[in-house]
């Protein structure tokens, strides 16, 4: 008897566990603080008749397009599947990571049993073949581009990108576009042409550049502006001058940054959904080549293989090579030689994106491969990431001060100067100090970073001071030292003297002098931010093989290609590069029928 009550206790405690490991969650909505990548934010999951039915954040700074897109789809995702055990966005790990781990707290505290964190994979929707006229590899800026351009042409476009969203790092990117003669340019007063875009292009490439690509490039930018703002894009008809620019003749999307490029590409996509077929986390492994000619590509999701094949074309825009830490150390022979670029100097742009895959699958079918390296550095690096947060470089009534206090560079330099210079510094670091010309109001969404001065201030990396005694504190250098050294900046911008020791000109519509409060200020690195270098085209944005002759079926665009900006590449470039090159690469594979 005694036995059987023994029995019984174990069976009934037995089944308490098991109701208890089974008990469906408590209603309600749960909120934990994360760290992003950006700022901290708030994960909130909701839970309705014991099921998650919400996973959004409404207070997150994540990049738009990179960060804010992995928000949506990791929501979706843990929606869908009922557990945070699903795989992050590719591109977007640190983000990710945050909303997994907000996700599982929330559920801990909402009582929900081990169901809800069980590990799934999602299965690859991949066929085994893809067919249509154009495949475009790698959809960010000038993927994308070209991806419209050949669905205007009349083509079926395929495209196939590794990352879990559209845009690659033009997401991330300033959003700076470069072209003369535009009617901003020309209700500013400020005189511009295509050949002196030309001149100071290659000036700044130190006459490196392939002549031909930078004539296409500055006689199309203006035109490819336009097509943008013909498919939606909104100018902020304040023109501007990026870091390194030489001349203002930088246009900025409204909302300002990248991503509202994309935005507009992307919206321009959707008018074909009976032409186009989108892969995300898809890569592409190498070229398909059948008698002598580019025909496809073969690709893998989630362990699964395929082939992707493009009747009329092949485009390659899969980006540069900038995070790829081994390949740019061993072809680090130019321009930075003397500096160990390391895994100690960040990159700037998205670290997936910026592998350098489709230049070496280029190789692989004999193209050739040059300027490779032309490795570009830029100042406005953030420690510890290399990311390009918070307040710019780019602009005008910025200064450069070292952790001595003094500055050290012309501030209008070009990118290659600026970012040696900061090189040659204390600690190679330096202290970007602007004031209210820049921000007169801190709750107004600045042009160059897209954010305000109040959540810059509240995420801690930007300080801000009151006086010049205050800002010297915050510095820790000498008042008088730091007085001084702007001082000689401001009998510039006063046109008190035509230019300073470092070579300063006050010859910007926008220069003022920087005399009072309040001052904001962060310090800044150098980081990798562009690969010059790339894969040789013509300007049909044909792919060259080592003997000179075009590879049949094969074209590419943006920063996989080489020779458009030579040894340094001009601030505000690159996305006229991508968009120009991008939209002919399009044009051209949807004619080679």
């Amino acid at each position: 008897m005694l036995q059987a009550k023994k029995l019984l206790s174990v069976a009934l405690g037995l089944a308490l566990v098991a109701a208890q490991a089974n008990a469906a969650p408590k209603d309600g909505v749960y909120k934990e603080k994360v760290m992003g990548l950006i700022a901290p934010f708030t994960v909130e999951v909701t839970l309705e008749g014991g099921k998650i039915v919400k996973v959004t954040s409404n207070d997150a700074l994540e990049s738009p397009g990179v960060g804010a897109e992995a928000i949506k789809t990791l929501g979706d995702r843990i929606v869908r599947e009922q557990t945070a055990g699903v795989d992050g966005v590719s591109g977007a790990s640190l983000t990710s990571f945050a909303v997994l781990q907000g996700t599982r707290q929330a559920l801990k505290k909402a009582g929900a049993d081990e169901s809800f964190f069980k590990r799934v994979h999602e299965a690859a929707v991949l066929p085994e073949t893809v067919t249509s006229d154009v495949v475009v590899v790698g959809g960010g800026g000038a993927g994308l581009a070209a991806a419209v351009s050949a669905l205007e042409a009349g083509a079926s476009v395929t495209i196939v990108e590794k990352l879990g969203y559209l845009g690659g790092s033009t997401n991330v990117c300033g959003g700076a576009f470069n072209a003369s003669g535009t009617s901003y340019q020309k209700a500013l007063g400020i005189e511009d042409n295509p050949q002196k875009h030309f001149d100071q292009t290659m000036k700044g490439g130190h006459n490196t550049n392939d002549p031909s690509l930078v004539h296409y490039l500055a006689d199309h930018a203006t035109e490819s502006l336009a097509w943008l703002e013909s498919l939606g894009l909104k100018v902020n008809p304040k023109v501007g001058a990026a870091t390194g620019a030489l001349y203002q003749r930088s246009h900025y999307p409204d909302p300002a940054g990248g991503h509202t490029y994309i935005a507009v590409l992307e919206e321009a996509l959707a008018k074909y959904p009976d032409r186009v077929k989108v892969f995300l986390e898809t890569k592409a492994t190498s070229l398909i080549e059948e008698n002598g000619r580019i025909t496809g590509v073969a690709v893998e999701s989630r362990g699964k293989t395929a082939k992707v094949f493009g009747t009329r074309g092949v485009i390659l825009s899969t980006g540069g090579f900038g995070a790829n830490v081994e390949f740019r150390q061993k072809v680090n022979t130019g321009i930075w030689k003397e500096a160990n670029l390391d895994k100690e100097i960040g990159c700037s742009n998205i670290s997936v994106a910026a592998q350098g895959d489709g230049l070496l699958m280029a190789e692989k079918v004999n193209a050739d491969l040059i300027g490779l390296a032309d490795i570009q550095v830029h100042p406005n690096g953030t420690p510890g990431t290399g990311l390009m947060l918070d307040i710019k470089t780019s602009g005008r009534n910025r200064l450069f001060i070292n952790t001595n206090g003094d500055r050290f560079v012309d501030e209008g330099a070009p990118r290659d100067v600026l970012s040696k210079a900061v090189f040659a510094q204390p600690g190679q670091t330096f202290w970007l100090v602007q004031n209210h010309l820049r921000y007169p109001d801190e709750n107004k969404i600045d042009l160059l970073s897209g954010r305000t001065m109040h959540d810059m201030l509240e995420q801690g990396r930007v300080q801000k001071a009151e006086t010049l005694e205050d800002l010297a504190k915050i510095m820790k250098v000498d008042v008088n030292r730091l007085r001084a050294s702007i001082e000689e900046y401001n009998r510039v911008a006063r046109h008190e003297v035509e230019t300073d020791r470092f070579g300063f000109r006050a010859n910007h519509t926008d220069d003022r002098p920087i005399t009072e409060g309040p001052y904001y200020v962060a310090r800044k690195v150098p980081t990798i931010h562009h690969t010059m270098g790339g894969i040789k085209i013509n300007t049909n944005a044909e792919v060259i093989d080592r003997n000179g002759k075009v590879i049949p079926g094969l074209y590419a665009a943006g920063e996989v290609t080489g020779g458009v900006h030579g040894e340094n590449r001009l601030g505000g470039n690159a996305v006229a590069d991508c968009m120009v090159f991008g939209r002919t690469a399009g044009r051209m594979a949807a004619n080679n029928k």
